[in-house]
């Protein structure tokens, strides 16, 4: 059961910012328990099986709080697909940090972004924003950041290890989302198991790099002025 909702008779004596930041910090946790509670719950029962009663059940909250901070359940339901899939990509990057080689590191990207279902989820929201478009917005600024912080996160690695990019980072990064969800969606649809969607995942995917080899570095020092030499460039190390 809920606990009740008791409004303050006025505000408390003290600094006026320091209250307003405090409203403000109990919003975010209200907000961050109801899109953990609607997580758990759409992904078990879908989005028509979990009504907002459910959810707020869930979070310990009540119905108006989710209409207050999401308006609809629609628009719960894309937000928090939006931020399960940007947390798989952290842990995706996170995974792939340990990686040695070029094979290792897309082998980390694949099989931790089949691990789980939050792209079958953000799949989902997608396919909703078809007849929600004012949901759109959400949406594209999640691809966007999938697109550029693993750009980021790739062109970090490839000048880390020295890596040699057959790709630029941002084209990388753009079409590793795009097989990715492409080979999840038709994985779920098929019943694939995960380790047999990771495997295809990384057969669509190829090669993406190559690493340095050592004849590569001893042309490079033979060849260039000893007095203004320095490694491979950003460039020749992130594109084809």
């Amino acid at each position: 059961m809920a606990p009740k909702f008791v409004v303050p008779e006025e505000m408390p004596s003290g600094d006026p910012k320091h209250a307003a930041r405090a409203t403000r910090s109990a919003g975010r946790q209200m907000r961050s328990r109801l899109l953990d509670g609607a997580s758990r719950l759409f992904r078990e029962r879908g989005l028509s099986g979990t009504s907002i009663s459910d959810i707020a059940a869930a979070a310990d909250a009540f119905p108006s709080q989710i209409t207050y901070y999401f308006r609809t359940k629609e628009a719960l339901f894309v937000e928090t697909a939006c931020r399960d899939m940007l947390y798989l990509a952290r842990a995706t990057e996170q995974a792939a940090l340990q990686a040695h080689t070029p094979r290792d590191y897309t082998h980390a990207l694949a099989e931790t972004v089949t691990a789980t279902d939050s792209v079958a989820f953000f799949a989902e929201a997608l396919t909703l924003t078809r007849r929600r478009p004012d949901l759109a917005p959400l949406v594209e600024r999640t691809i966007e950041r999938l697109h550029s912080e693993g750009a980021r996160a790739y062109a970090d690695q490839v000048e880390r290890h020295g890596w040699r990019s057959l790709r630029a980072p941002e084209e990388s990064s753009r079409r590793f989302w795009a097989v990715a969800i492409g080979v999840i969606v038709e994985g779920y649809a098929m019943g694939r198991a995960a380790e047999d969607m990771c495997a295809e995942l990384l057969r669509a995917l190829g090669e993406q790099a190559t690493a340095k080899s050592v004849s590569d570095s001893a042309r490079l020092r033979v060849v260039g002025n000893p007095n203004t030499a320095t490694p491979d460039s950003p460039e020749g190390e992130t594109s084809s």
